[in-house]
């Protein structure tokens, strides 16, 4: 059932490729240029586009209510926790309270823009010396809201540590905005081991692809380039509205997978081409024709997959989408443009550096392998391998049902952390857990505003989670007042989470507070889940359907990617959350799994993994259209190209590990998701549910409903040998 109409049109990614490699130098002058600017404006402009916090682009409860605190003078004030701890119930000593008189003071003198208000240690309550004598806190009203408390933080930081160790007494500070820089401090921290790890391990993996040191360093350089120049542009529009800092650590880790696989795949097919005698020039042109185009597809399946992500009403997420679209499109241009002028300018001399195990390059044509055996084994039972697979990813994803997302709050940094030794500490001296209280704007007359506290005081009452309330008067011409009532637990915990949506139903009136922001950021998350899933699946469908002219490809390309990335899902919430293997990965066992990540795994998951699929695809359709037979294009297509695959596979995998080697449980958690769904992808996947799946569909592989013949054509594959392009002989098979 192959079309027969009129040739296809196809890209011209081959005239490209001929033209960036017919004038080498030129092109590289014009990536220097780039690279330079792009670092000038990198060192000059994204630290001040980049921010910690995080905003909603609709209008939640939480919003509103913080925006009535505002019109009666009340910022959502942070308070921060100085905690002194002793260890000889020696804290009322003239010399311990000496210092601690020494620290206020110094804490006070950072002035009005840092701090409002500090509990003078002479007057702190006994409910903050604890009944050991070995901690008393000191509490420190923040000036301004959280995001101005987010940025001063370091000042009151630098008072602390610098105190730290007077009179025998360990200072330390907890708080949203102490966590907040914590967690900044860290994730800088992750992104640097991220990154020597997974350049590292990617350069051994393509060392053992290539066997040879020069052509191993090329797709790196690509990556590295990608990641600069999508930075630079990040930058840019972030002049437009801030994003947030962990784009930075999103651009990297998607630019060195995506950078180094694409290059991989362009740089695999010349050395191929080059190997069976074709001249340098026609080789890379051959290449761009090819792998070039796969890679193109590729790219836009990536993109179309994390456009998902910018319908979600949340700065983060926009953010990561962004930063990810930004760096795959940098890094197909440069596979496209920079490659080709590279392997030009080198030629043969790509192979320099030749490892002692490695053997010259060989042509697609596949030897007996350990993936042509697979194959054909799979190919001679492909029901009960297609079943047998489609039933193991079925099991791994059962743990996914019961997974408990959420945030872990001060409990997904390292024990070590300063922020969480003086929450623990809080948490077994006194019976507070955090001081993040909810805070619920009344307004109204007098009468209004009296009826409505006593109503409130009644419900607070109920629960033994919540302190006696406060009330803030209004500051300004507008009637009202704020009542804060202190949270006795941890503010991101799963019983805070309760209590806020249980106030919610007891009372009209907006409910804000930190935790309150967190209900709120789980539902967007939980609410936006479908919308996500249902604009990756349809676009990605339309792309693959436009690439290969078949309505069977592309849904069969949406079953297997789901099933992989359920398996993926369902592993991620065996190992992270209830913990199984999790001490041998070196993971933080906590029992939430943050509530971004599935709604952002499922994006990026579904575009590697159609990135995978695509130039599979490719290259069993390059076949197909030379032969006609189905079953030989499929052992030949996956037999031919799977040792790059799991070569490409491997790089995303080392990729993804080295930020889960870092200390923050989110990250560990991203990079534990993203690693497994790949390795199942390369594998599981296209080892054995992809050819069995089309050796069960045969001839049906190729159908496409003569209602769509609208659809243009557009071919990814190469030209085929002996036939007239766009017109396959008859299936045999």
């Amino acid at each position: 059932m192959g079309d027969r109409r009129t040739p296809p049109r196809r890209l011209s990614t081959e005239r490209l490729a001929r033209s960036c490699a017919e004038h080498p130098r030129r092109i590289l002058a014009i990536w220097a240029i780039l690279l330079v600017g792009s670092l000038a404006i990198v060192s000059t402009q994204l630290a001040g586009v980049l921010s910690t916090r995080f905003t909603f682009h609709n209008n939640p409860e939480a919003l509103v209510a913080s925006k009535q605190m505002e019109s009666l003078g009340s910022m959502d004030a942070v308070t921060e926790q100085v905690v002194f701890t002793v260890t000889d119930r020696s804290l009322r000593t003239p010399q311990k309270l000496r210092a601690m008189r020494d620290v206020a003071a110094a804490v006070e003198a950072l002035g009005p823009q840092v701090i409002t208000k500090v509990t003078s240690p002479d007057s702190l309550p006994q409910a903050l010396i604890a009944r050991s004598g070995n901690t008393a806190v000191m509490p420190v009203v923040m000036a301004g809201d959280i995001n101005t408390a987010y940025s001063t933080i370091t000042r009151l930081l630098a008072v602390t540590a610098a105190a730290d160790g007077t009179a025998g007494m360990d200072i330390n500070v907890t708080g949203l905005a102490s966590l907040n820089e914590a967690v900044n401090t860290a994730s800088e921290r992750d992104l640097q081991t991220g990154e020597i790890f997974g350049i590292g391990l990617g350069l051994i993996v393509l060392l053992i692809v290539f066997g040879a040191l020069v052509a191993a360093l090329i797709p790196l350089i690509l990556a590295i380039a990608a990641i600069i120049v999508a930075l630079a542009l990040t930058a840019l529009v972030g002049q437009f509205g801030e994003l947030s800092l962990f784009v930075t650590n999103m651009i990297t880790m998607m630019g060195l997978a995506v950078g180094i696989d694409y290059a991989l795949f362009i740089v695999s097919r010349f050395r191929e081409e080059r190997a069976a005698g074709v001249p340098k020039l026609d080789a890379i042109e051959r290449a761009g024709a090819t792998s070039g185009r796969a890679v193109f597809f590729s790219g836009l399946t990536v993109v179309v997959a994390l456009a998902g992500l910018l319908v979600v009403p949340l700065s983060i997420f926009v953010s990561l989408g962004l930063g990810a679209i930004l760096v795959a499109l940098c890094a197909v241009i440069a596979a496209l443009t920079l490659l080709p002028a590279l392997l030009a300018l080198l030629g043969d001399n790509i192979d320099r550096g030749r490892m002692p195990w490695s053997r010259r390059p060989r042509t697609s044509s596949p030897t007996r392998s350990f993936w042509t055996k697979l194959v054909e084994r799979v190919m001679a039972r492909p029901l009960v391998s297609f079943l047998a697979t489609a039933a193991l990813l079925l099991a791994a994803s059962i743990p996914y049902w019961g997974i408990n997302t959420g945030a872990s709050g001060i409990t997904q940094m390292p024990p070590s952390t300063d922020a969480r030794i003086a929450f623990e500490t809080l948490r077994s001296e006194f019976s507070l857990g955090d001081f993040s209280p909810v805070r619920i704007p009344v307004l109204g007359s007098a009468v209004e505003q009296h009826q409505e506290v006593a109503k409130l005081r009644a419900i607070a009452q109920t629960y033994p989670e919540l302190g006696p309330l406060e009330i803030v008067p209004s500051r300004t011409a507008t009637p009202g007042v704020i009542v804060q009532i202190p949270m006795l637990v941890d503010s991101s915990s799963d019983q805070a989470e309760r209590i806020i949506r249980r106030l919610r139903a007891a009372t009209p009136l907006p409910v804000g507070g930190a935790t309150a922001f967190n209900v709120e950021y789980f539902d967007v998350s939980d609410d936006y889940l479908p919308v996500v899933v249902a604009i990756v699946l349809t676009f990605s469908f339309l792309v693959l359907l436009i690439a290969f002219r078949s309505i069977v490809v592309a849904a069969l390309a949406m079953l297997l990617n789901l099933l992989s990335v359920g398996a993926a899902f369902g592993l991620l919430t065996l190992v992270c959350q209830n913990g199984v293997g999790a001490d041998l990965l070196g993971y933080q066992q906590v029992h939430t799994i943050e509530a971004w990540l599935p709604l952002f795994l499922f994006a990026v998951l579904f575009g590697l993994s159609m990135d995978y699929h695509v130039f599979l695809l490719s290259r069993i359709r390059e076949r197909y259209l030379a032969t006609g037979d189905t079953t030989g294009a499929i052992a030949h297509g996956i037999s031919s190209s799977a040792r790059l695959i799991t070569g490409a596979a491997l790089i995303m995998v080392a990729v993804f590990a080295g930020f889960s080697a870092g200390s923050l449980v989110m990250f560990q958690q991203m990079g534990f998701g993203l690693g497994v769904a790949v390795l199942l992808d390369a594998t599981l996947v296209r080892g054995i549910l992809v050819p069995a799946a089309m050796r069960l569909l045969g001839k049906w592989n190729w159908y496409l409903p003569k209602w769509l013949a609208w659809l243009p054509e557009i071919s990814i594959e190469g030209p085929s040998t002996g036939k007239r392009e766009g017109t396959p002989p008859p299936s045999r098979r």
